[in-house]
């Protein structure tokens, strides 16, 4: 029976988790990257092929690569950006000279992600990465004083806020602080943050996206993608876009992938089948707008990556990473399209079966509750977030050919 690759996030040798960790939990595939290696540098054949010799060593395979980090300088189209483009082309080459074939990355401006708190308290007693959008306004208007920020609110958005605010402790203050920056690339070590990385500095990263609108931001991803993709072709390399998260409006920075819309756009500017899609369920997920099973059946031919995780939204903005198989999601649904998807691939000769999924984060519990770790990349979390996923691939599939 054809069944999805089931793949881990793994950090590095750093990683609480160890490989053998991962085989425990069943997982075959590995996803990985170079984090050691500054943004925009060239990944070297010999960078690549030790990290891969140790995940294989481990009995596993480096399935894909999350992420080759975008440099700010090219989403700007600024500086040394040509030069970075040609070093992200060489890291492409470089990859498919060793074998890995797929290629994560986002392109959102300065944060790769944003959560207002790393450890939301769950109803049964775990935590979670959680997304407050009035812990959100309380940074922007009051800790932050972003310039233009009390543009974006609503007289009633703004008193709300403020109320929220009064209410805050300096120590919550600074969770939220802390839990903003940690989606920051560079800026924190094992995601604690640098007390020397001021939030002037901060500021200054979003001020560098002040004349960039969505549409220059489009422009700037498209000329990219153009430049790109014909390396990644050559090399045998699948380039898959990871959707914003969250997929709105944050900080005044501009957003191109968070709609259905917005893939649409992608793949008609880039027309071409290495041009692919990470499909992040949580992500697109938490805009009640995105339809994810028709978004699936849409765009399934240029799905190139899977993550599956589930939000829990409010009717304010904000949202909570809920269990795998919970909250929002039609998780059944997305599988079962993902599934129908793989069959057409299979009847229309195409080599890429595997599509490659893993469990996208998952709740700090049990013992992983008394240690440190990467926020939402727990051990204990993913193993259960895996295991009923696995248990409903399964499921689906034995119903389909019954």
């Amino acid at each position: 029976m054809e069944q999805f690759e089931q793949t881990w996030r793994w950090y590095g040798l750093t990683d609480p988790v160890s490989l053998n960790d991962v085989k425990q939990a069943g997982a075959t595939g590995i996803v990985s990257a170079l984090h050691h290696i500054p943004n925009g540098e060239v990944w070297s054949v010999e960078e690549i092929q030790t990290r891969k010799s140790i995940i294989e060593k481990a009995g596993l395979r480096w399935s894909v690569v999350e992420s080759v980090p975008v440099h700010e300088d090219i989403k700007r189209q600024s500086g040394n950006f040509k030069t970075y483009i040609e070093n992200y082309k060489q890291t492409l080459i470089n990859l498919g000279e060793c074998g890995i074939d797929t290629v994560c990355y986002n392109f959102m401006p300065v944060v790769d992600w944003t959560r207002t708190n790393l450890d939301y308290p769950f109803k049964d007693g775990s935590t979670c990465l959680g997304y407050s959008k009035w812990d959100m306004a309380a940074f922007e208007l009051y800790l932050l004083k972003r310039p233009g920020a009390i543009e974006t609110y609503s007289k009633t958005e703004i008193e709300k806020a403020k109320k929220h605010f009064d209410n805050l402790s300096e120590l919550q203050k600074k969770q939220i602080t802390d839990s903003i920056i940690a989606g920051l690339p560079g800026s924190s070590k094992g995601y604690e943050i640098d007390e020397k990385f001021a939030l002037e500095n901060f500021q200054k990263l979003l001020d560098s996206y002040n004349d960039i609108n969505v549409d220059r931001m489009k422009e700037h991803l498209y000329y990219f993608l153009s430049e790109i993709t014909p390396a990644a072709e050559k090399s045998g390399v699948r380039l898959c876009i990871h959707p914003d998260d969250p997929p709105f409006f944050i900080l005044g920075l501009p957003r191109v992938m968070s709609t259905a819309k917005d893939v649409r756009d992608l793949f008609r500017n880039v027309d071409h089948p290495n041009n692919g899609l990470t499909f992040c369920t949580g992500s697109f997920g938490a805009r009640e707008d995105n339809d994810l099973i028709e978004m699936v059946k849409e765009f399934g031919f240029r799905i190139h990556f899977v993550h599956l995780r589930a939000t829990k939204r409010d009717d304010e903005g904000s949202f909570y990473e809920a269990d795998h198989l919970d909250g929002d999601i039609d998780m059944f649904g997305v599988m079962k399209a993902l599934i129908e998807e793989q069959n057409r691939r299979k009847l229309n000769g195409r080599s890429d079966l595997r599509m490659p999924f893993r469990p996208d984060h998952g709740h700090r519990m049990l013992h992983d509750l008394k240690t440190k770790g990467n926020p939402g990349y727990m051990e204990i979390g993913r193993l259960r977030g895996l295991a009923e996923l696995r248990g409903l691939e399964l499921g689906i599939r034995k119903s389909m050919i019954s």
